[in-house]
């Protein structure tokens, strides 16, 4: 786990209680500037946390894609003293449950599919649904060939490569929409809800 350092007096609330204005935003560094809307997604097959794999641009329709570093659980000790303090690294449990609870509002405006992805293995990720009753899939990219594929952005955090926080918007398998840098991590659901609301997804295969 590298969600929060964790002191014996922190525990399972701690990892929603966050104050950003205390914690470094990141810097857009331009990383996913080549995901230009129209770019068609890689092959790559992803393990999914309700069985099976998925392959991301062979899905149909408006599929929302968010991704984080990693997932803290309670009562846990960070991989990393300084986790707080590297710019967008804190925040996995409250982003991904802002998704969760506004997945209802996005299935509404015509999303068809919504997954989180990280590069923790799925057993990892199964925790992580279930505690949190999470009513979308967990992809992960453990082995990094998406993030290799689409040359998405990472940090390096005591020699683990993770995924530096991002949102896609991807229709037929095609990239329609980037979020990045996503800051603060509870505030992403809501721009991508507005996103969509605003854009209407394209039905017809590319």
């Amino acid at each position: 786990n590298v969600e929060q350092r964790i002191s014996p007096r922190m525990a399972g609330k701690s990892l929603m209680d966050v104050d950003w204005s205390k914690l470094p935003a990141p810097t857009d560094d331009s990383a996913m500037r080549h995901l230009q809307p129209g770019t068609q997604l890689s092959d790559v097959v992803l393990p999914s946390t309700i069985g099976g794999a998925v392959v991301l641009s062979e899905l149909h329709g408006r599929t929302v894609i968010f991704a984080y570093p990693r997932t803290g659980q309670p009562d846990k000790p960070a991989i990393a003293a300084d986790w707080d303090m590297i710019p967008g690294a804190r925040g996995c449990t409250p982003h991904t449950c802002s998704f969760r609870d506004l997945h209802a509002e996005l299935t509404a405006a015509g999303v068809d599919y919504v997954f989180g992805l990280s590069t923790q293995d799925t057993a990892y990720q199964r925790e992580v649904v279930e505690r949190l009753h999470l009513p979308f899939a967990l992809l992960s990219d453990s082995r990094l060939e998406l993030q290799r594929a689409l040359h998405l952005p990472t940090m390096q955090v005591h020699g683990t490569t993770l995924l530096r926080r991002f949102a896609m918007v991807v229709d037929n398998g095609r990239v329609s929409k980037v979020f990045y840098p996503v800051f603060p991590p509870d505030r992403n659901a809501t721009d991508v809800l507005e996103w969509v609301r605003a854009n209407s997804p394209l039905r017809k295969a590319l």
